[in-house]
């Protein structure tokens, strides 16, 4: 046998196991390890086939545990297999100089064969400690909120009952030198868990006179609105963005209970939307400036130069191109010659270009990279089982209807907000995004005092928009 045709047996066997030993008589040996290789194909096909949710599966730690095992183990048997195939070829009857041309081949045949079990191991080893640093994994969840809805996801209902999911998506400030979380941006997520149709509600970091549901702590410490004496400087500690910080760094509002923080917030907005706020998850903006990093940036149009900096000696400029991490997140963040309603227009351009750029094919090659970031930036208290069901719905609202609304003025007023519209407004839009007829909505006695306003008053354009709507126009 030449040289070439080791070689070309070599290859064949790489992709076909076995094939080499039947060309050098093993015929035995040979017919099994095609056997095993076609069983493994069609073990594999039967997983696929019997699967409806196989990226949710591969979310669970069985799942990832097993796949790591069975990277192990094939890597090792493909780098034998090589190692055996080049033996039964029978090398040492070539030339000396094919003998060194077909054993540097073969090492570096077996070498390769090995990578993608390699690759395989690594980005699953990853994904299992990016998810179990960030996720809450049963049985180390906080003490249940009594006000909270007690819902039981079931194998028939994953959603327990729930038609939409409402996950608030916070932008938080929290650094090093700094005490507590302030966050700066607010938005709730509801989703359609049908139809992955989607409604992004945006509340203004500067609410005033936020009221809390009846009942709870904060709601008999502040009856009549979220109200501090301003500070020393004339600046004010109790708008919105302060709920959080304010709620961990008075436990004994809750019965010397730390960290309720989170729960405050959430329960606070969905109150305010008139919604039940499921889930939270917060992401440190600079964090999320890594994050933009690791996916190789995004692309924006920036319709003015946005200037920032203590000195206003950093610049974004005008125009239409690739932003790094950190100069998306000036554009997202900066006030300086602006205020905080167009920052909440610039934070959601930013959201949907992520949501239109980060593909599949991205998200691979840069895997692990966009792990790293993602494990530093998330805090959440979103179930590691509820994944399984999470991640095809995050799929769905990639090709859904995603619309949005800003509470920011003329729409309503940050220092005497119209909570009843507030309420109408947030129904009305999410039962136009799962597709009900639009007709005005009411907003319940119980929460919502009456509206003293004239009923001559003129009809409103309606406020909600689509995701990317007012940006990329220069």
């Amino acid at each position: 046998m030449s040289a070439a045709a080791v070689l070309g047996w070599l290859v064949l066997a790489a992709l076909a196991p076995g094939a080499a030993h039947l060309r050098a008589g093993w015929r035995k040996t040979g017919l099994i390890l095609l056997n095993c290789y076609a069983a493994g194909l069609l073990a594999l096909l039967a997983v696929r086939l019997s699967t409806d949710n196989l990226l949710g599966d591969l979310t669970q730690d069985s799942w990832l545990t097993g796949i790591t095992a069975g990277a192990v183990v094939l890597g090792v048997a493909w780098f034998a297999l090589i190692v055996h195939s080049f033996i039964v070829l029978r090398p040492g009857s070539l030339p000396q100089a094919g003998q060194v041309l077909v054993g540097t081949f073969a090492g570096l045949l077996a070498v390769m064969v090995v990578l993608p079990f390699g690759m395989v191991t690594s980005y699953v080893w990853t994904s299992r400690n990016a998810l179990n640093d960030i996720f809450v994994n049963e049985g180390t969840e906080d003490t249940p909120d009594p006000q909270a809805e007690q819902t039981t996801p079931r194998p028939e209902d994953p959603w327990a009952g729930r038609t939409r999911v409402n996950i608030l998506l916070i932008g938080g400030d929290a650094d090093d030198n700094r005490i507590g979380v302030r966050t700066d941006s607010m938005n709730v997520a509801t989703v359609d868990v049908k139809t992955g149709n989607t409604v992004l509600v945006s509340l203004p970091r500067n609410l005033e006179n936020v009221r809390f549901r009846p009942g709870t702590p904060m709601a008999q410490h502040f009856p009549n609105g979220f109200r501090l004496p301003p500070d020393p400087g004339g600046g004010r500690s109790d708008l919105l963005n302060s709920v959080w910080e304010y709620a961990d760094a008075h436990p004994e509002i809750f019965g010397g209970k730390q960290h309720q923080g989170p729960k405050v917030l959430m329960d606070t907005i969905g109150y305010t939307l008139g919604l039940k706020v499921d889930w939270y998850a917060l992401v440190n903006m600079w964090g999320f400036a890594r994050l933009i990093d690791a996916i190789g940036g995004v692309t924006l149009t920036v319709e003015q130069d946005v200037v920032f900096g203590r000195y206003n000696e950093g610049l974004v400029k005008a125009g239409t191109r690739k932003l790094k991490g950190a100069d998306a997140m000036w554009y997202a963040r900066s006030r300086t010659f602006s205020d905080d309603f167009t920052r909440m227009r610039r934070q959601r351009c930013v959201i949907g270009a992520l949501l239109d750029q980060a593909d599949p094919a991205t998200v691979l090659t840069r895997f692990n990279r966009i792990a790293g970031a993602t494990k530093e930036l998330i805090r959440t208290d979103i179930p590691r089982p509820m994944l399984k069901h999470l991640v095809p719905l995050a799929l769905q609202v990639k090709n859904a209807k995603v619309t949005s609304i800003q509470f920011v003025p003329p729409l309503i007023s940050t220092v005497s907000p119209d909570w009843a519209k507030i309420r109408s407004i947030t129904e009305k839009a999410i039962r136009d995004s799962a597709g009900g007829r639009p007709t005005a909505a009411t907003a319940s006695p119980e929460s919502t005092p009456k509206s003293t306003k004239s009923p001559k008053k003129p009809k409103e354009s309606d406020p909600t928009k689509t995701l990317t709507e007012g940006c990329g126009s220069l």
